[in-house]
């Protein structure tokens, strides 16, 4: 569709979210860019190669209790009544016990080890009342992990345990996938950094959603404002191809000022461009030289729900990050959501809970796309399907935290 047409049909025709967020996700390839970092660096990165232990954990016979280290053999009968007197030494031969401690490399010849709560020691010898099997209270090497254990697979997201294990077995680097990388590009002639005149705008949605990426695991590269300019506009867009998504914000819809789409299609496709949600339906979605462009809205609300809705997936996917569902909180609603049939909403709540009641939640704003405090101060959204024209109040409701960084 030729820009014209496109402002000439307005927005009569939109894409309902789920075929749009798989338009996009079409267009992103995960990359195969991938970097060693020291273990300190790599939590929460994604592993690019398999791992496996370069040693075995524990890598020496190790006592598993405080105690006497022995020879099974020289305890067995032994008891209360009929205990087996032992001679304390260094070293572990027939008749001798050694003193050890949780952790303690067990003496050769030893091959279990007795608590020190079945012994008692007089002088240079140890009386022992209970009897121990071969093995007993001692960890074998490799109990915990073996020399050339798989451990994590390609793909695997790295906690703090796994680093743990990680340096226990040897390993102080690891080999995951970079970080994708987002080109931020805020535009607008009315936008500016700091002391706005009449007319003029703080910029905050490229603040926003630079900061969303860096919480969703990417890289983001914030530019400076581009004005409502179709050269300038394509030079910016043109120049940061080599970023794994460009992110626009503002200039997506169809008014004059609007030139976003224009100038992807001029270089690239538009593949979506409208939306059937709410708020945020002038959402554009396109491609060029291979390179996902995502056209944000320049109201911050609706910026900020489409950057939810398709950068955090198209980013997880280009960086080969788990895409998982937002946590939700049951709540009564406490006054009616309307919802335009056809269209999904997303509605921003507060969440109230007293004593041992169940939470409630409470609309903070019925419209508004513009009035960032609405989102800001809210404590998640409450989702309302294409096919639901809105939630009564009394009714129970998924709150999402849109918020989540996992």
């Amino acid at each position: 569709m030729s820009n014209e047409s496109r402002k000439s049909a307005g927005f009569k025709d939109r894409t309902p979210v789920t075929a749009a967020r798989e338009t996009l996700l079409d267009a992103v390839s995960p990359h195969e860019r991938t970097e060693r970092v020291p273990l300190r660096d790599a939590d929460e990165r994604v592993v690019a190669r398999e791992i496996t232990a370069e040693r075995a954990v524990p890598h020496y016979r190790r006592a598993a209790m405080d105690g006497f280290a022995v020879r099974a053999e020289d305890t067995f009968g032994a008891s209360q009544r009929s205990p087996a007197s032992l001679r304390v030494d260094e070293a572990v031969t027939t008749g001798t016990a050694a003193r050890v401690h949780t952790g303690s490399e067990l003496p050769e010849g030893a091959d279990a080890v007795v608590m020190v709560e079945e012994t008692e020691v007089t002088g240079d010898s140890v009386t022992v009342f209970d009897a121990v099997a071969g093995g007993e209270n001692v960890a074998p090497v490799g109990e915990d992990v073996a020399e050339g254990q798989t451990l994590y697979e390609a793909g695997h997201r790295l906690r703090p345990s796994d680093l743990g294990l990680l340096k226990s077995v040897g390993t102080d680097t690891v080999e995951v996938y970079e970080q994708p990388t987002v080109s931020m590009i805020p535009t607008g002639e009315e936008l500016v950094q700091d002391d706005p005149a009449p007319g003029e705008v703080i910029e905050t949605n490229g603040q926003t959603v630079t900061q969303y990426v860096e919480r969703w695991g990417g890289t983001a590269t914030y530019r400076d404002i581009v004005t409502d300019d179709v050269d300038a506009l394509r030079a910016a867009i043109s120049d940061d191809l080599d970023h794994d998504i460009v992110v626009t914000t503002g200039g997506s819809s169809v008014g004059e000022r609007d030139l976003l789409p224009e100038v992807v299609d001029g270089i690239g496709e538009v593949l979506v461009h409208g939306v059937a949600l709410k708020p945020g339906h002038p959402v554009a979605l396109g491609v060029v030289e291979e390179t996902p462009i995502l056209m944000l809205p320049g109201y911050p609300v609706a910026c900020i729900v489409n950057a939810v809705q398709f950068l955090r997936p198209a980013l997880r996917q280009a960086g080969h990050l788990p895409s998982t569902a937002p946590p939700t909180t049951e709540a009564e609603l406490t006054r009616k959501i309307a919802s335009e049939p056809g269209t999904r909403t997303y509605a921003r709540v507060e969440l109230h809970t007293e004593d041992d009641d169940e939470p409630t939640a409470t609309p903070t704003r019925a419209s508004g796309s513009g009035v960032l405090s609405s989102v800001a101060l809210a404590d998640g959204w409450v989702v309302v399907p294409e096919s639901v024209e809105g939630y009564d109040a009394g009714d129970t409701v998924a709150v999402e935290d849109w918020e989540w960084s996992q």
